[in-house]
């Protein structure tokens, strides 16, 4: 029997980096035979010209919108206006773009940073609008909220068939392990491991370790998305998680084990916690389609760590 996937043309923005090298191979094991993978060298999807021309050579019948202009705190504070003008224009014109062209379906991408600072715990999708993202990555995460609104004001006035999907915080193989650019677990990794290495005593990290985050194993993350862009076709949005969250100072001190560093781990609190707690309900989105995480916490370091020791000498650093 052919696959839900085996005659549709998919675009995959984002498809080379870390998330979407996943998506890309899971469509593949699910007999997708057009699968089209847009480099930034060839279409800056900030422009709106490369994203027309894009459709015109790819002509999709879905868009998996993965790309994003993405960092950590460091990354988010050096960077709040080109990481807001850039996602918001992509997500808003590959939309645009896509109802001219009469695309089946549009599948966003969005973050957990664009729910409110205190927002009750765990997030709920209702909860999205009740007040402001947390200061330090606010720009990036109301950029991506927009292809919520955009998805919502498109299916009333076009009918238009998109959706979104907003993430926790995902980690894995072939993240970006550059410590200027990169999220907590791959920076926590690379630092333990270079402490390790050199001898060093001490590991400094920013705040006082006391906020929680959640995390998605990445390939947990593409089944997930795949799942929604079978069955899934109404924009209310869905949380994208496992559900659980764990304080930094505990995630800190899980990976120094896991790596066999003893070293201290000291806090340095003149530096930003970012939001205080983050915690999906997912309780949505298995509702919906079904879709449940497969991979504990310590699974999936365990497998990052490994993928990490095994690839040191070419590991991924994103730079601005």
């Amino acid at each position: 029997m052919p696959s839900f996937w085996s005659d549709k043309r998919v675009v995959v923005t984002g498809g080379a980096g870390f998330l979407g090298s996943f998506v890309v191979e899971q469509l593949r094991a699910k007999g997708c035979q057009h699968i089209v993978v847009p480099r930034s060298r060839d279409y800056d999807l900030v422009q709106m010209e490369a994203v027309r021309r894009l459709y015109k050579d790819a002509n999709p019948d879905m868009v998996i919108h993965l790309a994003a202009r993405v960092g950590g705190i460091g990354a988010n504070q050096a960077n709040p206006g080109r990481f807001f003008y850039d996602n918001l224009m992509m997500g808003s014109q590959l939309i645009e773009v896509g109802r001219q062209c009469g695309l089946k379906k549009f599948v966003g991408l969005g973050t957990i940073c664009a729910y409110p600072k205190f927002a009750p715990i765990p997030f709920k999708e209702e909860d999205i609008w009740n007040g402001y993202p947390e200061e330090t990555n606010a720009p990036y995460g109301l950029a991506k909220k927009m292809m919520l609104v955009q998805s919502q004001a498109y299916r009333q006035q076009y009918r238009f068939n998109s959706i979104a999907l907003f993430p926790v915080n995902l980690y894995g193989p072939r993240d970006n392990f550059d410590l200027e650019t990169s999220h907590v677990i791959p920076a926590l990794i690379r630092k333990c491991a270079q402490a390790q290495e050199t001898g060093g005593s001490e590991i400094v990290l920013w705040g006082d370790g006391t906020p929680t985050r959640e995390f998605l194993y990445v390939e947990d993350a593409a089944e997930g998305i795949l799942q929604a862009s079978e069955q899934y076709n109404d924009s209310l949005p869905l949380n994208l998680g496992t559900g659980e969250e764990v304080t930094i100072k505990s995630l800190a001190l899980m990976i120094a084990a896991e790596l066999g560093y003893q070293g201290r781990i000291v806090w340095d609190k003149t530096k930003p916690n970012g939001q205080p707690r983050r915690c999906l309900d997912v309780s949505r989105i298995k509702q919906a389609i079904g879709f449940q995480a497969k991979h504990s916490l310590r699974e999936g370091l365990k497998k990052t760590i490994r993928w990490f020791q095994a690839n040191r000498a070419s590991i991924r650093e994103v730079h601005f």
